[in-house]
């Protein structure tokens, strides 16, 4: 059993400065796997050796997606390593072989945990399911679907399920996606706008807004420059401001 604060320090650099250097890497299969098991921040870290381990050395890990689909979870827009769980969670799931199910799953519980997460983090993620959505047109159906639920508890979705393949997700629609066309932040409900129209083939690149801040979004809201609007004014005539109006006759506004 080693600390929390150290499993975080060898996992961070595991990847890149130790990895390459072994003669056998499959030697750290049982302690990447543990390490994924353990949850939170430090299963996170573990993405980046396993990730290596099962491209470059044939490691097999059976129950792989589920973990990966249970690490999603309120906190995943707000942890530290957003950005570098997002790059591998993209990789993981760009393979055209994967079953509708699966990806469906995914895309509802992030769709999901979406509707409470800042603004920063949806300029990221809406972009992200709609590259989803254009490796796997089979799960489009969530997005066509024109007899989708009429409120929240008639989604056969069930968020709670630890198994993707019992979630329904592929019975559902993406109705998260549209109540953020309501949102406040205006870049947000534009991007999240994409969908009511057909996806171009060529996938958005999120290499640039995975380590988006608040900080960045709102140092370029201040920096946008003023367009001046021309305004009419008419002097207001009477309570209610109509120039034919009997008010107007009887009363006036000093």
């Amino acid at each position: 059993q080693l600390p929390t604060s150290l499993y975080k320090k060898v996992l961070v650099i595991l990847h890149d400065s130790v990895l390459p250097y072994m003669n056998e890497p499959t030697l750290m299969m049982d302690f990447l796997t543990v390490a994924y098991g353990i949850g939170g921040a430090i299963s996170l870290l573990a993405l980046n050796g396993l990730f290596i381990l099962i491209h470059q050395h044939n490691l097999e890990y059976p129950d792989f997606y589920k973990k990966l689909y249970n690490l999603l979870d309120p906190s995943i827009y707000h942890v530290k390593y957003r950005g570098r769980f997002f790059h591998l969670t993209d990789l993981f799931l760009s393979s055209s072989h994967l079953p509708a199910y699966l990806v469906a799953a995914f895309i509802k519980r992030l769709a999901r945990l979406a509707l409470t997460a800042p603004p920063e983090a949806l300029l990221m993620i809406i972009p992200f399911i709609c590259n989803l959505f254009r490796r796997h047109p089979a799960c489009r159906v969530l997005v066509h679907r024109p007899g989708g639920p009429a409120d929240m508890s008639e989604d056969p979705y069930v968020m709670e399920e630890e198994e993707p393949s019992e979630s329904r997700a592929l019975e559902s629609s993406l109705w998260e996606i549209q109540s953020l066309q309501n949102h406040y932040h205006p870049d947000v409900a534009k991007a999240a706008a994409v969908l009511n129209q057909s996806l171009s083939e060529m996938e958005d690149d999120i290499s640039g807004l995975l380590e988006l801040s608040a900080y960045e979004l709102f140092d370029k809201e201040v920096k946008k420059k003023a367009v001046d609007v021309p305004l009419e004014f008419e002097p207001v005539r009477g309570l209610f401001g109509k120039k034919n109006d009997i008010f107007a006759e009887h009363f006036s506004l000093d």
